[in-house]
């Protein structure tokens, strides 16, 4: 038998040994690792393990752990050491590995925004020698590569990599799939041509297509919804629809049999409500856009007349205010297809009651609306109380009329709002669609003029444009003084937006960070577009100064807001305004002459009461369509506003008519 001296002996001994061998084992510094048994597979080591492993491995394994450094280095971002790495790569590579080279490198080309590069490298790459893993990574460079402008590669990259997806991700790749495909416009639509063997793909697009025939009936659409899922039962989609069309199944009508209107029906503010008042009861009672007028409305008491428009953010109101600013009480936004006509029916029996804002508090306004049987709010208008909305409890429906600062997602509250601000987003499109790329933005100086710069500019890097210049303008009077001084100068300085960062890129479930912004300081080349926001005074002596201090070749195209369009212009402005375009909503566009003519004289040919008049109009049309709003993605509706569709959060935007002056002539934009 052995002593306890000698066991403490032997133990003490055999410690130093242990530990030494365990940490051997576990710093991978010290003994060098065989790579992974397969490249193809999945790699998530950081960089620095794989070039530590590159530096201390035999020649046999220093390609294998090459390719997974570079891997890694891109996952990270490092795309210098990653291009240095690539480069280096020894030229007598196996089959496995040259391919592995191949994807590694249309990876980093999509990494380093080289993209037509990348999808060229990616369309090179024989698919079929693939590892699953290395699949899902060449159809994610694939969509990364389209930077998510709809297409068909980009369609057909999503439905390549659905079968090697579960779980959440799976139904992600459904949406964003569904989401592509109403990208689509109707140019691209047309010229489609898919491969006899691709059946997912003509699966989607049938269903697009039932969708496109039927959004503006629910029931139509349930139906044909239905019999898709029975025509295509082995579709992706048929099994698991996208969450957009799963809302469409659940679609239940909301009830619009009493309509309780909230406004200020007192103080700074009534002019404006009584606008809004007298176009909703128009529209209450059959009058539309596309249906002839019957009979004058009741004109507006002489007294509420006064140009009265909000003057700042919090719907405050002054006097003294320009009048074409009273688009600004309250909201417009994506370039969308075409919508197919909604004419909403003469009243059917719904009730209406109004109730005073400024009599007391909202909450207890929305309690005595829901006590009296209200079952659908419209309004309020001010957009201090229409901030209160998201702290005050209450399961009717709303539409409000003016939208917060950064709406939130209530399932019960819509927002339908006009403001400059909308107006500069549809301009960023309507300037975008007509190939334009350095625009300048020509804008009241201040608060005012701050906000349509950064909505421009924020809707303009969606687009995919750079910078935007902004410069500052005066009053009229400053402007005559410019004539004489050298007129405008076609530069300005960079507007400073909050746009959206640019998106990382996710390959094979890792996502590489985005490289830093490649938007210069400057554009560093001429300005093709101007963006004016100006009185129709100031534009009298800012265009003619833009014609006379730019050459005919380098004339830029011109683009106003509808602040510059009231009545009064002559036929001599008309002229002098050759070639610009201005946006408006369409009862001011010449939609419907008879109804322009009577609402422009209700208001005394103020334009900006008439376009509240159209916004109440389109307030009773979102009434009774309010379900589809909110619960129907892609719903639209032609409004006497504009065409109007709703975005996350049930914001109501609208695109705008496009008019230009032609030989003395206000004509549509072809």
């Amino acid at each position: 038998m052995l002593s306890s001296t000698f066991l403490r002996t032997k133990a003490g001994r055999l410690v130093p040994v242990v530990l030494a061998a365990l940490l051997l084992a576990g710093c991978p510094s010290q003994v060098p690792q065989t790579p992974p048994s397969n490249i193809q597979d999945e790699a998530s080591a950081n960089s620095d393990y794989y070039l530590q492993q590159l530096q201390q491995s035999s020649d046999d394994n220093k390609a294998d752990w090459q390719l997974l450094a570079i891997r890694a280095l891109t996952r990270e971002g490092k795309l210098p050491q990653a291009n240095e790495q690539l480069s280096t790569l020894p030229q007598n590579l196996t089959a496995t590995q040259q391919l592995e080279r191949q994807l590694l490198s249309a990876e980093l080309q999509v990494a380093n925004k080289n993209l037509s590069a990348a999808r060229d490298a990616l369309n090179n790459i024989d698919s079929s020698a693939l590892s699953p893993n290395q699949l899902v990574r060449l159809y994610q460079a694939q969509i990364a590569a389209n930077q998510g402008q709809a297409s068909l590669p980009l369609i057909r990259a999503y439905i390549a990599q659905e079968p090697l997806l579960s779980g959440q991700a799976h139904q992600d790749n459904l949406d964003k799939t569904w989401q592509t495909l109403l990208g689509l416009k109707p140019a691209d639509m047309n010229s489609l041509v898919i491969n006899a063997n691709e059946n997912v793909l003509q699966g989607w697009l049938d269903l697009l297509r039932v969708y496109q025939d039927n959004r503006q009936d629910p029931d139509l659409l349930k139906a044909g919804i239905k019999d898709w899922q029975n025509r295509y039962p082995q579709n992706p989609a048929a099994k698991s629809l996208p969450t957009q069309l799963n809302q469409v199944l659940n679609f239940t009508q909301a009830s619009t049999s009493h309509i309780a209107l909230l406004l200020p029906l007192n103080g700074q503010a009534k002019v404006f409500a009584d606008a809004i008042q007298q176009g909703f009861n128009a529209a209450q009672s059959g009058i539309t856009l596309a249906a002839p007028v019957q009979a004058p409305q009741p004109t507006v008491n002489p007294d509420q007349t006064v140009a009265a428009t909000p003057d700042n953010a919090n719907g405050a109101v002054s006097t003294s205010a320009p009048a074409a600013d009273a688009t600004q009480v309250a909201a417009v936004q994506p370039a969308t297809p075409a919508p197919v006509p909604v004419t909403p029916a003469p009243a059917t029996g719904g009730q209406v009651k109004v109730y005073d804002t400024t009599s007391q508090p909202l909450p207890a306004l929305l309690a005595q609306a829901q006590q009296d049987g209200a079952t659908l709010i419209v309004g309020p208008l001010l957009k201090a109380e229409v901030d209160q909305l998201a702290t005050t409890s209450t399961t009717l429906n709303v539409l409000a009329l003016n939208q917060p600062e950064q709406p939130k997602d209530s399932p019960n509250i819509c927002y339908f709002a006009l403001s400059p601000e909308d107006e500069a987003r549809d301009a960023a499109r309507h300037i975008w669609e007509q190939q334009k790329r350095q625009p300048l933005l020509l804008l009241p100086r201040g608060a005012f003029g701050d906000r349509i710069a950064k909505a421009f500019t924020e809707e303009w890097q969606k687009l995919g444009g750079q910078t935007v210049l902004q410069q500052g303008i005066g009053s009229a009077g400053e402007l005559r003084q410019m004539v004489n001084s050298g007129g405008i100068r076609m530069s300005g300085t960079p507007v400073a937006s909050q746009a959206p960062a640019q998106q990382s890129v996710t390959i094979a479930g890792l996502t590489i960070p985005a490289p830093p912004s490649d938007i210069p300081a400057s554009t560093g080349g001429g300005v093709d577009s101007v963006y004016i926001v100006a009185t129709q005074d100031q534009l009298t002596l800012i265009k003619p100064m833009i014609d006379m201090t730019t050459s005919s070749r380098s004339k830029p195209a011109m683009f106003a807001s509808s602040r510059s369009y009231q009545a009064g212009a002559g036929p001599d402005f008309r002229l002098e305004m050759e070639g610009l375009q201005f946006s408006d909503i369409p009862l001011l566009a010449g939609a419907n002459p008879q109804l322009q003519q009577q609402a422009t004289a209700k208001f005394r040919n103020d334009y900006s009461l008439v376009r509240l008049y159209a916004m109440g109009m389109d307030a009773w049309t979102l009434a009774n369509h309010f379900a589809q709003m909110r619960q129907l993605p892609g719903f639209q509706v032609s409004g006497t506003t504009g065409v109007l569709t709703s975005s996350p959060n049930c914001v109501i935007t609208r695109k705008l008519t496009w008019l230009q002056y032609r030989q003395g002539s206000v004509v549509p934009v072809s």
